[in-house]
């Protein structure tokens, strides 16, 4: 591949970098393979180490069986994609990384292969079902654009809904004077773009029903009184960077179900018949 010739144009200048720097031996400690099983297993990360690993054979059986096939130039554009988001632009940067993570150019390659299967066995299997998903739920991915202030006193809430209605204050100069958060009163209370599914039940109902731009009547919840002006509502759009959301989110689940329907054992010893069993729940 491309990404190897120009890893290996730069190979002997590194390791004439590294062979000439003036290392302190005494610094050094060697590990084996037992010591970093070993704290795998201590520090309880052997069953997300091993659902891992499942996952991604899981991924490359399913796509042998399905017939998907990768090209040259797809590889390539996969590696190149990895580099530029570890911010590998130059040929030494990447061999450092390399080392950093004790990959080969190979293993690299092999990375950039298992990312490329990821996403096209997610298109095979769930490209047709993104659309007709989304439209189906149009209504959780309606965003709204709201500036919102919590008090704890329902007439003061009351009496500066007023206020507001009859231009006597602005939500500015309530945000500045009720909002402890200094982020959120430099602001004036906006709160951004949210769904509905990340507002109360109650508030979400009165929210979606506004008349941008609409200030609501005080809603009262656990949380306190809520004033909340509605900015804008924002029709949701089957846009790419939501299609590939969708698709994660349906690829992710039926992976799930895969590793749920999977009996995980892994040899951790080649000197004994001991196994150790990812658990499942109860």
């Amino acid at each position: 591949m491309i990404i190897k010739e120009c890893l290996i144009a730069s190979k002997t200048n590194y390791f004439k970098l590294i062979g000439g720097a003036n290392i302190n031996m005494e610094k050094f400690l060697k590990l084996s393979v037992e010591d970093i099983i070993t704290h795998l297993k201590v520090s309880f990360q052997m069953p997300s180490i091993l659902e891992a690993i499942a996952t991604q054979k899981i991924i490359a059986d399913t796509a042998e069986k399905v017939g998907i096939e990768l090209s040259v130039e797809e590889l390539q554009q996969s590696a190149d994609s990895m580099r530029f988001a570890n911010r590998l632009l130059k040929a030494d940067d990447t061999w450092n990384w390399l080392q950093k993570h004790y990959l080969t150019i190979d293993d690299f390659e092999e990375v950039a292969k298992s990312n490329l299967l990821h996403m096209k066995l997610a298109e095979h299997l769930f490209a047709d079902k993104v659309e007709p998903f989304f439209y189906a739920h149009k209504i959780d991915y309606t965003g709204a654009a709201t500036y919102e202030v919590i008090l704890d006193d329902e007439d003061l809430a009351l009496e500066l809904f007023y206020a507001l209605q009859e231009g006597e204050i602005s939500f500015q100069e309530i945000a500045r004077q009720y909002i402890q958060s200094p982020e959120t009163r430099r602001a004036g209370g906006y709160q951004g773009i949210r769904y509905r599914s990340e507002f109360r039940p109650e508030i979400a109902a009165a929210v979606f029903a506004a008349t941008p731009p609409q200030l609501l009547k005080p809603i009262i919840t656990p949380k306190g009184v809520h004033i909340i002006a509605v900015e804008e509502i924002i029709t949701p759009e089957l846009d790419e960077s939501r299609r590939v959301q969708i698709l994660k989110d349906f690829f992710t689940h039926w992976l799930q179900q895969q590793i749920t329907n999977l009996e995980i054992v892994a040899e951790l010893s080649q000197n004994d018949n001991s196994s150790s069993e990812l658990p499942r729940p109860a």
